[in-house]
């Protein structure tokens, strides 16, 4: 995984990491959620590999977009 730069200093978001068709995201909890392209849709997938490579956005992003629409949860 890599570590979410957190410009904005107030994310709940620590880590990411990116596959073909996926997003896995890390938050403070621990817990790590995996968004698909089968769920939320490639769409918001893309959108948020673009948001956690600039640092900037993503937890807010998911809050507002995706809410608990992921494929999976390590938690």
């Amino acid at each position: 995984m890599r570590h979410y730069r957190n410009l904005s200093g107030n994310s709940g978001v620590v880590a990411y990491e990116v596959g073909p068709d996926w997003i896995g995201v890390k938050f403070r909890d621990g817990v790590t959620y995996r968004y698909t392209y089968a769920k939320p849709g490639a769409i918001h997938v893309e959108e948020m590999k673009k948001l956690a490579a600039a640092g900037r956005g993503l937890s807010g992003y998911i809050s507002r977009h995706v809410g608990k629409a992921y494929e999976s949860t390590d938690g």
